[in-house]
């Protein structure tokens, strides 16, 4: 039945009766921007592929994890291999070892490493670690900052969450979030506050280096060193989520210039399959099980197919240019910024760290988190809904950030540009 239906619409009518919302994430709804979900059934490069047989220049990547671009022909090559051996075994395979050796050569901060299924899942293994190293409950956070949907880290964070303007979720007891404390991004006297008030009760600070899940928000004036220094003074561990930085802008991380105790990795290290690590200094990661008595246990970690994938892809990566998305994401922002000062009387922002960039429809300077929650909704769902027909697709959120792989071109770039332009004109 469901091979016979030609469109996203029918196959959201569908979806709606079986699936909460229609959707398997809450994002893929399409709310924020009052539209319903596109289905995709292939993707190629920079292009995807609707069931209706639209293309579209994908700037959402599968959330970032595609930075070599869809469908890869030596990923995908590589996957069909291990694919013909079998898809799952519940015992070490040798690609675990290659993998291992591959993060640890990316990242020098790094001694050991655990893989798991998600993000999620490795930031909850960073936290239970870093309380039983310290032997301390209270994790720092900063508003904005996304990490997972876990119980105590889910405190007016961002993504979805901002999307839908719920300051926490329902579910979620106050007794399970009152050892997180929160802090605004770039807020150097708050972060000394909360350490001249709960230094000595602070397990870790928690922070995505760049911010990417409330619009890309970037460290200010020497923050990240503030955060290494102050929980180096305390005693506490500094925990880097890097599950969307990680490999986005080199071969490694922003870790390797703050030297965080435990790093979390998911996304491009995955290839496009489900995968979450986390890692660090061995003192830490060797208080895992069956070394120590920090226990984590995943029936499908370091599954074959996704360590496959995540092998050639970083192999790949090693050996490209990352200037060449720094080009290309130049190219992008100064059309933006063009277009702006031609219609100066919109507010129009483009915020950028690499190959990583949000729009804001906002006139204030994005220093913190609370500039999304400021950004005008409407008019990015206007220029979200023209894009979308004229066969450009971002995040269906104002609060998510953009990507590029090394498949998008100075064509595409341009063309987006052109676009938006239009958008500008015919307003």
């Amino acid at each position: 039945m469901i091979k016979d239906l030609v469109s996203s619409m029918e196959l959201f009518d569908i979806a709606k009766n079986n699936l909460v919302g229609g959707v398997n994430s809450p994002v893929r709804s399409f709310k924020s921007v009052g539209l319903d979900p596109i289905y995709f059934v292939s993707g190629n490069g920079a292009v995807i592929t609707s069931v209706e047989g639209r293309n579209f220049i994908d700037y959402v990547l599968g959330w970032g994890a595609f930075i070599l671009g869809h469908a890869d022909e030596q990923v995908v090559n590589f996957v069909k291999q291990y694919a013909d051996r079998g898809f799952h075994f519940g015992a070490c395979h040798p690609l675990e070892v290659e993998f291992s050796l591959l993060i640890k050569e990316a990242f020098k901060s790094i001694d050991k490493i655990r893989v798991v299924n998600s993000g999620t899942e490795a930031v909850m293994v960073a936290i239970r670690l870093a309380r039983a190293f310290t032997g301390r409950k209270k994790i720092v956070k900063f508003l904005g900052n996304y990490h997972g949907h876990v119980d105590y880290l889910l405190v007016k964070a961002g993504s979805g969450l901002a999307t839908f303007g719920l300051p926490s979720s329902k579910g979620i007891p106050e007794e399970v979030i009152n050892q997180t404390l929160l802090v605004e991004y770039n807020d150097f006297e708050g972060i000394e506050r909360v350490f001249d008030r709960f230094g000595k009760e602070i397990a870790a600070v928690i922070i995505e280096p760049v911010a990417g899940n409330i619009g890309v928000l970037v460290p200010q004036n020497g923050f990240l060193k503030k955060l290494r220094e102050i929980t180096s003074n305390y005693g506490s561990l500094l925990i880097f989520d890097e599950v969307i930085t990680g490999f986005r802008f080199e071969f490694g991380g922003l870790s390797n210039y703050y030297d965080p105790e435990l790093v979390v990795l998911g996304k491009i290290v995955g290839g496009g399959l489900p995968i979450g690590v986390v890692a660090g200094k061995k003192e830490v990661m060797d208080l895992l099980a069956p070394l120590g008595e920090v226990y984590q246990g995943g029936t499908f970690s370091a599954n074959p197919l996704s360590l496959a994938a995540g092998v050639a892809t970083l192999k790949k990566l090693k050996s490209l240019n990352y200037g060449y998305l720094e080009e290309m994401a130049q190219l992008f922002q100064e059309g933006i910024v063009s277009i702006k000062n031609r219609f100066n009387n919109v507010n129009l922002r483009i915020n950028r760290y690499g190959s990583m960039m949000s729009l804001f429809f906002n006139s204030e300077d994005v220093i913190n988190s609370q500039v999304a929650y400021k950004s005008n909704r409407d008019l990015f769902s206007m220029l979200y809904k023209f894009l979308l027909e004229k066969g450009i697709y971002l995040p269906p959120s104002p609060f998510e950030a953009f990507f590029l792989s090394f498949k998008h071109s100075i064509n595409e770039i341009n063309y987006t540009i052109d676009r938006v332009e239009e958008f500008f004109m015919n307003m």
